[in-house]
């Protein structure tokens, strides 16, 4: 994975329909999304020069800008060639292609009415988040003091650049702290992500993890749950304390960037990587390779 600042790379975005240099896919100083937080994106994944889900995740781009009360201008089918063409064009093979839509700079008021919408796709090489030791034996957790909001207060089922900054917050202080990720509880003091990626524990060799009523259903977390009842696995979705870190014997989080990336330690507690992560992660390596078969 390359350490080269993001504005300043070679090849093209896609950018509201036409191909850019990289380095010129710019946005106005005084444009909405980046005043008030009027922007909606999707991370996909590339395996094997083929996308995973895409149609899904694009789906997902047009729910999320109406949570927030625009249009994506570029329908499903035509977000997919662009990002196609996009990663064609790049020479992506194991990758992260990430798709944002956001409010123009037609007006600069609390209200984005009459502000255009913009869409760009940007692709790189990414073949995973961590790596060595973490990525085979697990990531450390830290519990946050940050929370995932009421959703009466927050459009929580929209995947808002908004509602990162909560992640942001947990993961600075997670990482200060000397530790991989941060662990975000819900505002009814429930356990519910870390700050890009959903939880699931093992308890007795069934997988419990919480209710999405506060945070994204994720696509991997979706997929996840869908191999677990391939492989016959009992699975619990409910509202889970976080006493309950006490009784788990695996941990484990999902996500487009994570995959399955199995958790060693949540503050003071420990886990082992067990069978039940093992096999899952197993079963969606499998499958998100399969991507890649003609």
């Amino acid at each position: 994975m390359t350490t080269t600042a993001f504005d300043d790379r070679d090849g093209v975005i896609w950018l509201d329909g036409a191909f850019v240099p990289w380095r010129d896919a710019r946005l106005h100083v005084l444009s909405h999304g980046l005043h008030y937080g009027g922007g909606v994106f999707e991370g996909v994944r590339v395996y094997g020069g083929r996308a995973f889900k895409p149609v899904e995740h694009f789906e997902r781009l047009h729910a999320s800008a109406r949570e927030l009360g625009f249009r994506v201008p570029f329908d499903v089918t035509e977000l997919d060639a662009a990002m196609r063409e996009t990663v064609r064009r790049q020479d992506i093979v194991d990758g992260y292609v990430r798709p944002v839509a956001w409010r123009g700079s037609e007006q600069l008021s609390v209200s984005g009415a009459g502000t255009s919408v913009h869409v760009a796709i940007a692709a790189w090489e990414w073949p995973h988040v961590f790596s060595g030791d973490a990525r085979s034996r697990g990531i450390r957790l830290r519990t946050s003091r940050w929370r995932r909001p009421a959703p009466d207060t927050a459009p929580v089922r929209a995947k808002a650049a908004s509602l990162y900054n909560i992640c942001t917050l947990a993961r600075d202080e997670a990482e200060a702290a000397g530790y991989d990720d941060a662990l975000l509880l819900d505002f009814r003091g429930h356990l519910a992500e870390a700050t890009g990626a959903n939880l699931f524990l093992v308890i007795d060799g069934a997988l419990h993890t919480p209710t999405p009523d506060t945070f994204l259903d994720g696509i991997t977390r979706q997929t996840v749950l869908s191999l677990a009842a391939d492989l016959g696995i009992a699975v619990h979705e409910r509202h889970i304390g976080p006493e309950e870190l006490d009784r788990a014997d695996e941990l484990f989080l999902t996500g487009t960037a994570y995959e399955v990336q199995p958790v060693r330690a949540v503050d003071a507690r420990s886990y082992e990587v067990g069978s039940v992560t093992t096999a899952l992660s197993k079963a969606y390596t499998d499958l998100t390779r399969a991507v890649t078969a003609p």
